[in-house]
């Protein structure tokens, strides 16, 4: 894939995520998430205010006042001096009605701007004039709507709508008191603060564009990290969708508790989740900022965000500390016990903080973080999934490999018990090797075991299988090293069948580079000098390994141990200083042939390398002493 693609593909990835972030978590619409009636216990934790609010009235007391204060409420009518009549006052039928509903005792008419009470006594319908007058008369009062309304409006709003008010750190109610009346107006009171500071916070154009913007920076810093540090992880697509998967996984799953559970089900999410998971397949350095990008996303949405940050932070980084080296199912579990360990101790130690007394502490949430310990332990299955879905490959499945008793090593040591002996060797030197410049030790021993499985095809062709007699000698020189290039691609195929993990099948693919055959194309050049011919008319390219080079140290290391090993057994006087040449001018010639350019091997590295080297081949041919027999005197 093309780099423009590839990288307009990751950033469409983590716009996607972004895009979900942004809509699930700028804003939490239910801050508010108890339930109860007046009566019945309450079944939740200690409740305090957390800021002061007033206590609203209930409608019943609204409407009391209302009633009361509406007594004094006089509907306006302008006198229409045009009217026939006006030694009477006559309104329409209908506003007529609309005065008896009111239960004013007077009606104030506007004549001249001068207004006049008039008892209601005194106003009359078309229909009742006539039976008084006795005669056909029409309405001279005129319903002035407007001066009307805004008279009650001011009566409406003088009225208070709360009547005392609870302060910040006032308790409201605890675990198993019956929610009386007074205690349930409070808590409709709370919820009514609650929800008012919601919409002013959260739920504003502004809110919105400034929590989209911290998710955005958020997640362009984490790109920028990998592009800086984790450059090889770009390269392929699958990495930035691990990340993308794993990280919305996360905030869409608190997203969801955030806005329909109680408060303290956020404790249930499993936040390490996302440091153990990475730290199995990449390094701390890489598991520790995804976990903190996830959290400070998250956060945004929180209602206590300094508290859930101390807590999620800490258990992160215990999570990747425990896991540095994950090998067995049984230290998920010790982790889970840490976390929750800290889990506790941090909830206390920071609601105190806070508080200032221990009478806040949720106790309910300790139960939630045990809940959540267990959950820890069941981000084995994820592993697992992870690792199929995205072709990772986990130390702990690494450490299945190494099994030799598996059908595949068996089924090696069979057919090719000379290769498989070498095969050891090689993975006891490039262990060591890995373990003096700090390497990964399990993947460079699993990949020695594995890289020469291809000559299980045609075992008798490699010599360290052969008991006499040798079938490359009966071939041209082309012809041989065609056969030993093609245990590569061998060792690919047999890799592939048995779905052995891609950074395995790298070493199988790597572990000659793009050498050259060396003893067969010297072999075809003499020939070819001894014909009169020279160097040039020799093909290169047919004793020459297809690659590719060793693109990790590890790959490199399997390289050169390969090498050497194989070499060692050429020689035929085992000194030190044999020895030492050796490895020197095998460690040379690659470096030469430029067979490390792909890796970051430094120079350190490689003095290192060549010195582990030599003390275990001194250590693994040391000469023993010769036993004695018992001389037989007669």
């Amino acid at each position: 894939m093309k780099q423009p693609i590839r990288t307009t593909i990751q950033i469409l990835s983590l716009a996607a995520l972004a895009a979900l972030c942004i809509y699930f978590l700028p804003r939490y619409n239910n801050p508010f998430k108890y339930h109860f009636e007046i009566g019945q216990p309450w079944g939740y934790g200690l409740v305090t205010a957390e800021y002061d609010f007033p206590i609203y009235k209930t409608e019943t007391q609204l409407q009391k006042e209302y009633a009361h204060i509406l007594k004094e409420y006089t509907p306006y009518f302008t006198l229409d001096t045009l009217a026939k009549q006006t030694n009477i006052y006559v309104v329409t039928a209908q506003d007529m009605e609309r005065i008896q509903q009111t239960n004013c005792t007077h009606i104030s008419i506007i004549n001249n701007r001068i207004s006049t009470p008039v008892p209601i006594d005194d106003i009359y319908t078309p229909k009742t004039a006539y039976q008084l007058l006795n005669k056909d008369v029409t309405s001279n009062l005129l319903y002035d709507s407007i001066t009307s309304i805004n008279l009650e409006n001011n009566l409406r709003s003088s009225i208070s709508l709360t009547h005392g008010i609870v302060q910040a750190g006032e308790k409201i109610i605890d675990t198993g008191e019956i929610v009386t009346a007074e205690k349930y107006q409070q808590l409709i009171s709370l919820r009514h603060a609650m929800q008012e500071k919601n919409i002013s916070q959260r739920q504003t154009i502004f809110s919105i564009i400034g929590g989209s913007i911290c998710v955005i920076l958020l997640l362009a810093i984490f790109y920028l990290y990998l592009r800086t540090y984790r450059g090889k992880l770009l390269d392929e697509l699958r990495h930035i969708l691990f990340f993308s998967i794993l990280m919305a996984g996360i905030i869409v799953i608190a997203a969801l508790v955030i806005r329909y559970a109680p408060t303290g089900f956020i404790y249930l999410v499993p936040f390490t989740w996302c440091p153990i998971i990475t730290r199995v397949f990449y390094d701390s350095r890489t598991a520790i900022f995804v976990h903190l990008i996830t959290i400070f996303i998250v956060s945004l949405a929180v209602p206590t965000p300094f508290l859930f940050l101390i807590i999620q932070f800490v258990a992160g980084v215990i999570a990747v500390i425990s896991l540095r080296d994950m090998t067995q199912r049984a230290q998920l579990a010790q982790t889970a016990a840490l976390i929750l360990i800290f889990y506790i101790t941090l909830y206390t130690a920071a609601a105190i903080l806070l508080a200032g007394n221990t009478n806040d502490i949720d106790y309910k949430n300790y139960i939630y973080f045990a809940i959540n310990a267990v959950l820890v332990i069941c981000s084995y299955g994820l592993i697992f999934l992870f690792e199929r879905c995205f072709g990772l490959t986990s130390n702990i499945t690494l450490v299945e490999l190494t099994n030799v008793n598996s059908n595949l090593m068996l089924s090696f040591a069979e057919k090719a018990p000379g290769t498989f002996q070498h095969s050891l060797q090689v993975s006891n030197l490039a262990t060591e090797a890995a373990k003096r410049i700090g390497a990964k030790v399990l993947l460079v021993r699993t990949g020695a075991l594995y890289h020469d499985i291809g000559k299980m095809s045609n075992p008798d062709y490699f010599i360290e299988n052969q008991t006499g007699n040798n079938p490359l000698q009966s071939m041209t020189t082309a012809e041989a090293a065609k056969i030993i290039i093609n245990h590569v691609e061998e060792g690919e195929r047999i890799a592939r069948k048995h779905h052995l993990p891609e950074v395995i099948v790298h070493f199988i693919r790597s572990h000659h580079g793009t050498s050259v055959t060396r003893y067969f194309y010297n072999t075809a050049v003499n020939a070819a000098i001894s014909n009169g011919k020279t160097a040039a008319d020799v093909h290169k390219e047919e004793y020459t390994y297809p690659g590719p080079k060793p693109s990790t140290k590890e790959a490199a290391i399997l390289m050169m141990a390969d090498a050497i090993e194989a070499r060692s057994r050429t020689l035929k006087d085992l000194t030190e200083k044999s020895i030492s040449d050796m490895v020197d001018q095998m460690i040379d010639t690659q470096v030469a042939d430029g067979q490390f350019s792909e890796t970051v091997l430094s120079f350190k590295d490689l003095e290192d390398i060549r010195t582990v080297f030599k003390q275990k081949l001194i250590e693994m041919n040391h000469h023993r002493i010769s036993y004695p027999t018992i001389e037989d005197n007669n």
